[in-house]
Protein backbone atom coordinates (compact mmCIF):
# COMPACT_ATOMS: atom_id res chain seq x y z
CA UNK A 1 0.00 0.00 0.00
CA UNK A 2 1.05 3.54 -0.52
CA UNK A 3 0.86 6.01 2.45
CA UNK A 4 -2.89 7.56 1.25
CA UNK A 5 -3.99 3.93 0.23
CA UNK A 6 -3.27 2.62 4.20
CA UNK A 7 -4.64 5.61 5.88
CA UNK A 8 -7.70 4.84 3.81
CA UNK A 9 -8.22 1.58 4.67
CA UNK A 10 -7.13 2.22 8.01
CA UNK A 11 -10.23 4.83 8.56
CA UNK A 12 -12.48 2.60 7.26
CA UNK A 13 -11.62 -0.19 9.44
CA UNK A 14 -10.00 -2.77 6.41
CA UNK A 15 -7.52 -4.83 6.59
CA UNK A 16 -3.92 -3.13 6.10
CA UNK A 17 -0.45 -3.93 4.67
CA UNK A 18 0.95 -2.57 7.98
CA UNK A 19 0.20 -0.07 10.60
CA UNK A 20 0.20 3.77 9.75
CA UNK A 21 2.42 5.61 12.01
CA UNK A 22 3.59 9.42 12.40
CA UNK A 23 5.70 11.11 14.99
CA UNK A 24 6.02 15.49 15.00
CA UNK A 25 7.70 17.59 17.36
CA UNK A 26 8.43 21.30 17.54
CA UNK A 27 10.62 23.28 15.63
CA UNK A 28 11.56 26.23 17.98
CA UNK A 29 13.42 28.73 15.98
CA UNK A 30 12.64 27.19 12.78
CA UNK A 31 9.08 28.05 13.14
CA UNK A 32 9.66 31.55 12.70
CA UNK A 33 10.55 31.77 8.68
CA UNK A 34 8.06 29.52 6.31
CA UNK A 35 11.20 28.08 4.02
CA UNK A 36 13.71 27.08 7.47
CA UNK A 37 9.96 25.34 8.72
CA UNK A 38 9.62 23.06 5.41
CA UNK A 39 12.96 22.26 5.31
CA UNK A 40 13.00 20.95 8.99
CA UNK A 41 9.69 19.12 8.17
CA UNK A 42 11.10 17.70 5.16
CA UNK A 43 14.10 16.03 6.99
CA UNK A 44 11.87 14.77 9.48
CA UNK A 45 9.83 12.97 7.10
CA UNK A 46 12.67 11.95 4.72
CA UNK A 47 14.72 10.94 7.61
CA UNK A 48 11.39 8.87 8.87
CA UNK A 49 9.49 7.84 6.12
CA UNK A 50 6.41 8.42 8.07
CA UNK A 51 2.63 8.08 6.58
CA UNK A 52 1.57 11.68 7.14
CA UNK A 53 3.39 15.05 7.58
CA UNK A 54 1.99 17.02 10.44
CA UNK A 55 2.61 20.76 9.89
CA UNK A 56 4.14 22.20 13.39
CA UNK A 57 4.11 26.07 13.27
CA UNK A 58 4.41 27.64 16.42
CA UNK A 59 1.14 27.93 18.37
CA UNK A 60 1.47 31.76 17.95
CA UNK A 61 1.08 32.03 14.59
CA UNK A 62 -2.83 32.58 14.23
CA UNK A 63 -2.13 34.89 16.76
CA UNK A 64 0.39 37.37 15.53
CA UNK A 65 -1.20 39.53 13.88
CA UNK A 66 -2.97 40.68 17.00
CA UNK A 67 0.20 41.64 18.30
CA UNK A 68 0.73 38.61 20.64
CA UNK A 69 4.43 38.50 21.66
CA UNK A 70 6.43 35.06 21.85
CA UNK A 71 10.18 33.97 22.79
CA UNK A 72 12.26 30.79 22.57
CA UNK A 73 13.67 30.25 25.87
CA UNK A 74 14.41 26.30 25.99
CA UNK A 75 12.65 23.55 26.87
CA UNK A 76 12.66 20.11 26.24
CA UNK A 77 8.49 20.48 24.38
CA UNK A 78 10.37 23.19 21.77
CA UNK A 79 7.02 25.72 22.84
CA UNK A 80 7.83 29.47 22.75
CA UNK A 81 7.06 31.35 25.95
CA UNK A 82 4.26 34.30 25.65
CA UNK A 83 5.61 37.32 26.63
CA UNK A 84 2.98 39.75 25.60
CA UNK A 85 -0.76 39.01 25.77
CA UNK A 86 -3.09 41.48 23.92
CA UNK A 87 -6.36 40.75 25.70
CA UNK A 88 -5.89 42.27 29.54
CA UNK A 89 -9.35 43.77 30.24
CA UNK A 90 -12.74 42.26 29.35
CA UNK A 91 -13.06 44.79 26.53
CA UNK A 92 -10.02 43.57 24.88
CA UNK A 93 -12.14 40.96 23.09
CA UNK A 94 -14.08 43.99 20.95
CA UNK A 95 -10.83 44.99 19.73
CA UNK A 96 -9.70 42.10 17.87
CA UNK A 97 -10.96 41.43 14.03
CA UNK A 98 -10.86 39.37 11.69
CA UNK A 99 -7.52 38.04 10.17
CA UNK A 100 -6.51 37.93 6.23
CA UNK A 101 -5.78 34.50 5.66
CA UNK A 102 -3.57 35.68 2.65
CA UNK A 103 -1.27 38.01 4.44
CA UNK A 104 0.54 37.98 7.63
CA UNK A 105 1.61 35.29 9.58
CA UNK A 106 -1.24 33.02 8.01
CA UNK A 107 -0.20 33.49 4.97
CA UNK A 108 3.37 32.34 6.11
CA UNK A 109 2.02 29.67 7.31
CA UNK A 110 0.15 29.24 4.56
CA UNK A 111 3.43 29.42 2.22
CA UNK A 112 4.81 26.72 4.42
CA UNK A 113 2.31 24.23 4.13
CA UNK A 114 3.16 24.42 0.04
CA UNK A 115 6.61 24.19 0.19
CA UNK A 116 6.15 20.83 2.08
CA UNK A 117 4.11 19.43 -0.29
CA UNK A 118 6.81 20.65 -2.81
CA UNK A 119 9.62 18.89 -1.06
CA UNK A 120 7.69 15.89 -0.22
CA UNK A 121 5.54 15.25 -3.50
CA UNK A 122 2.01 14.30 -4.12
CA UNK A 123 1.83 11.01 -2.22
CA UNK A 124 2.80 11.95 1.32
CA UNK A 125 -0.66 13.30 2.81
CA UNK A 126 -0.17 16.65 4.99
CA UNK A 127 -2.20 17.90 7.90
CA UNK A 128 -1.81 21.92 9.35
CA UNK A 129 -2.45 22.36 12.68
CA UNK A 130 -5.24 24.30 13.63
CA UNK A 131 -5.79 25.54 17.05
CA UNK A 132 -9.56 25.36 18.31
CA UNK A 133 -10.80 29.14 19.15
CA UNK A 134 -10.85 28.79 22.73
CA UNK A 135 -7.19 27.76 22.78
CA UNK A 136 -6.33 30.96 20.64
CA UNK A 137 -8.37 32.65 23.03
CA UNK A 138 -6.09 31.19 26.11
CA UNK A 139 -3.16 32.23 24.22
CA UNK A 140 -4.30 35.20 23.51
CA UNK A 141 -5.70 36.03 27.35
CA UNK A 142 -3.38 33.92 29.53
CA UNK A 143 -4.59 34.08 33.06
CA UNK A 144 -7.34 36.33 32.58
CA UNK A 145 -9.51 34.16 30.30
CA UNK A 146 -11.34 32.20 32.92
CA UNK A 147 -12.61 35.14 35.02
CA UNK A 148 -13.20 36.93 31.92
CA UNK A 149 -15.04 34.05 30.31
CA UNK A 150 -17.50 32.79 34.00
CA UNK A 151 -17.98 36.82 34.77
CA UNK A 152 -18.12 38.45 31.53
CA UNK A 153 -18.91 35.88 28.99
CA UNK A 154 -20.40 38.25 26.39
CA UNK A 155 -17.62 40.12 25.50
CA UNK A 156 -15.72 36.98 24.92
CA UNK A 157 -17.97 35.68 23.20
CA UNK A 158 -17.44 38.77 20.93
CA UNK A 159 -13.63 37.58 21.09
CA UNK A 160 -14.29 34.07 20.47
CA UNK A 161 -16.36 34.72 17.30
CA UNK A 162 -13.81 37.03 15.64
CA UNK A 163 -11.40 34.19 16.08
CA UNK A 164 -13.76 31.28 14.99
CA UNK A 165 -14.32 33.74 11.59
CA UNK A 166 -10.70 33.92 10.89
CA UNK A 167 -9.56 30.28 11.44
CA UNK A 168 -12.27 29.48 9.19
CA UNK A 169 -11.48 31.37 6.27
CA UNK A 170 -7.64 30.13 7.29
CA UNK A 171 -9.07 26.47 7.01
CA UNK A 172 -10.83 27.18 3.34
CA UNK A 173 -7.73 29.24 1.96
CA UNK A 174 -5.70 25.73 2.79
CA UNK A 175 -7.45 24.11 0.19
CA UNK A 176 -5.27 25.26 -2.62
CA UNK A 177 -1.91 25.55 0.14
CA UNK A 178 -1.54 21.73 -0.85
CA UNK A 179 -3.00 20.30 2.45
CA UNK A 180 -4.52 16.94 2.66
CA UNK A 181 -6.50 17.61 6.04
CA UNK A 182 -6.33 19.94 9.55
CA UNK A 183 -5.24 18.24 13.03
CA UNK A 184 -7.31 20.09 14.94
CA UNK A 185 -5.99 21.01 18.28
CA UNK A 186 -8.90 21.36 20.90
CA UNK A 187 -7.90 22.21 24.58
CA UNK A 188 -9.48 23.51 27.95
CA UNK A 189 -12.06 20.19 27.93
CA UNK A 190 -10.87 19.20 31.15
CA UNK A 191 -12.24 19.47 34.70
CA UNK A 192 -8.95 21.76 35.93
CA UNK A 193 -9.86 23.87 33.31
CA UNK A 194 -13.41 24.37 32.43
CA UNK A 195 -16.48 22.79 33.85
CA UNK A 196 -18.28 20.40 31.16
CA UNK A 197 -21.56 22.64 30.67
CA UNK A 198 -18.27 25.62 30.07
CA UNK A 199 -17.29 23.51 27.33
CA UNK A 200 -20.00 22.85 25.78
CA UNK A 201 -21.19 26.32 25.61
CA UNK A 202 -17.89 28.11 24.75
CA UNK A 203 -15.79 25.21 22.95
CA UNK A 204 -17.86 22.74 21.40
CA UNK A 205 -20.15 25.23 18.90
CA UNK A 206 -17.06 26.72 17.76
CA UNK A 207 -15.42 23.11 17.33
CA UNK A 208 -18.20 22.02 15.08
CA UNK A 209 -17.79 25.41 13.27
CA UNK A 210 -13.94 25.15 12.35
CA UNK A 211 -14.54 21.63 11.65
CA UNK A 212 -16.91 22.14 9.01
CA UNK A 213 -14.97 24.69 7.28
CA UNK A 214 -12.30 21.60 7.00
CA UNK A 215 -15.15 18.98 5.86
CA UNK A 216 -14.64 17.94 1.80
CA UNK A 217 -10.80 17.03 3.22
CA UNK A 218 -9.80 13.84 2.89
CA UNK A 219 -8.43 13.75 6.22
CA UNK A 220 -8.76 15.67 9.36
CA UNK A 221 -7.93 14.35 12.74
CA UNK A 222 -8.72 15.74 15.91
CA UNK A 223 -6.45 16.29 18.92
CA UNK A 224 -8.19 15.97 22.22
CA UNK A 225 -5.06 17.60 24.42
CA UNK A 226 -4.87 17.29 28.48
CA UNK A 227 -5.70 15.03 30.98
CA UNK A 228 -9.00 13.36 31.98
CA UNK A 229 -10.61 15.64 29.22
CA UNK A 230 -14.32 15.32 28.84
CA UNK A 231 -13.98 12.30 25.93
CA UNK A 232 -17.49 11.63 25.23
CA UNK A 233 -18.13 15.16 24.28
CA UNK A 234 -16.00 14.62 21.36
CA UNK A 235 -17.07 11.30 20.02
CA UNK A 236 -19.78 12.50 17.34
CA UNK A 237 -16.69 14.86 15.92
CA UNK A 238 -16.57 14.94 11.93
CA UNK A 239 -13.23 13.84 11.34
CA UNK A 240 -11.13 10.69 10.46
CA UNK A 241 -9.27 10.10 12.86
CA UNK A 242 -8.78 10.98 17.10
CA UNK A 243 -5.62 11.81 18.96
CA UNK A 244 -4.98 11.89 22.66
CA UNK A 245 -3.19 11.23 25.64
CA UNK A 246 -3.93 8.14 26.09
CA UNK A 247 -1.14 6.67 28.06
CA UNK A 248 -1.11 9.29 30.19
CA UNK A 249 -4.79 9.93 30.96
CA UNK A 250 -6.90 7.71 28.99
CA UNK A 251 -9.39 5.96 28.11
CA UNK A 252 -7.45 3.24 26.23
CA UNK A 253 -7.07 2.90 22.69
CA UNK A 254 -9.51 -0.02 22.93
CA UNK A 255 -11.77 1.94 24.72
CA UNK A 256 -11.18 5.09 22.25
CA UNK A 257 -12.36 2.20 19.45
CA UNK A 258 -15.34 1.46 20.98
CA UNK A 259 -16.60 4.75 22.04
CA UNK A 260 -15.24 6.27 18.31
CA UNK A 261 -16.34 5.47 14.51
CA UNK A 262 -12.90 7.49 13.66
CA UNK A 263 -9.74 5.80 13.55
CA UNK A 264 -7.24 6.12 17.04
CA UNK A 265 -3.69 8.09 16.57
CA UNK A 266 -1.75 7.29 19.84
CA UNK A 267 -0.20 4.31 21.70
CA UNK A 268 3.07 5.90 22.31
CA UNK A 269 3.69 7.40 25.61
CA UNK A 270 5.69 10.73 24.67
CA UNK A 271 7.52 10.39 28.59
CA UNK A 272 8.50 6.57 26.97
CA UNK A 273 10.39 8.02 23.91
CA UNK A 274 11.95 10.75 25.66
CA UNK A 275 13.11 8.80 28.50
CA UNK A 276 12.70 5.04 27.90
CA UNK A 277 14.89 2.32 25.95
CA UNK A 278 14.06 1.38 22.41
CA UNK A 279 12.82 -2.22 24.01
CA UNK A 280 9.93 0.48 26.13
CA UNK A 281 8.75 1.90 23.29
CA UNK A 282 8.71 -1.65 21.03
CA UNK A 283 7.00 -3.02 24.17
CA UNK A 284 4.25 -0.28 23.54
CA UNK A 285 3.94 -0.41 20.04
CA UNK A 286 3.34 -3.99 20.36
CA UNK A 287 0.72 -3.31 22.88
CA UNK A 288 -1.33 -0.96 20.99
CA UNK A 289 -1.38 -3.05 17.49
CA UNK A 290 -2.65 -6.22 20.06
CA UNK A 291 -5.23 -3.57 21.46
CA UNK A 292 -6.79 -2.38 18.00
CA UNK A 293 -5.50 -5.58 16.31
CA UNK A 294 -3.68 -3.70 14.24
CA UNK A 295 -7.16 -1.95 12.38
CA UNK A 296 -7.80 1.56 12.68
CA UNK A 297 -5.01 2.73 14.49
CA UNK A 298 -1.83 5.39 13.35
CA UNK A 299 0.31 4.36 15.78
CA UNK A 300 1.91 7.90 17.44
CA UNK A 301 2.12 9.89 20.80
CA UNK A 302 -0.61 11.20 22.43
CA UNK A 303 0.95 14.69 22.21
CA UNK A 304 4.49 16.04 20.60
CA UNK A 305 7.44 13.68 20.76
CA UNK A 306 10.06 16.07 23.08
CA UNK A 307 12.68 17.92 20.67
CA UNK A 308 15.42 15.74 22.38
CA UNK A 309 13.94 12.53 21.76
CA UNK A 310 16.32 9.32 21.16
CA UNK A 311 16.97 8.68 17.68
CA UNK A 312 16.81 5.10 18.71
CA UNK A 313 13.58 5.30 20.19
CA UNK A 314 12.34 7.11 17.11
CA UNK A 315 13.55 4.40 14.90
CA UNK A 316 12.01 1.48 17.34
CA UNK A 317 8.63 3.40 16.81
CA UNK A 318 9.37 3.28 13.18
CA UNK A 319 10.35 -0.34 12.62
CA UNK A 320 8.29 -1.58 14.92
CA UNK A 321 4.84 -0.98 12.03
CA UNK A 322 7.66 -3.04 9.68
CA UNK A 323 7.50 -5.91 11.47
CA UNK A 324 3.89 -6.64 11.11
CA UNK A 325 4.65 -5.61 7.40
CA UNK A 326 2.16 -8.20 5.24
CA UNK A 327 3.67 -9.58 2.46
Amino acid sequence: MNKRERLQATVAGEPVDRPAVALWRHWPGDDQRAEDLATAHRLWQQTWDFDFVKMMPASEYCLHDWGVQTAWLGGDEGTRTYQGRVVHRPEDWKRLWVLDPRAGALADARRACQLVRAAVGDEVPILMTIFSPLAQAKNLAGSNLLPHLRHHPAQVQVGLETIARTTEAFVDSLRDAGVDGIYYAAQLASADRLSRAEYEYFGRPLDLRVLDAARGLPFNMLHIHGLDVYFDLFTDYPVQAVNWHDRESGPSLAEGMRLLPAAVSGGLNRWTMQRGTPDDVRREAADAIAQTGGRRLILSSGCVVMTNTPVSNLAAARESVEALSQP
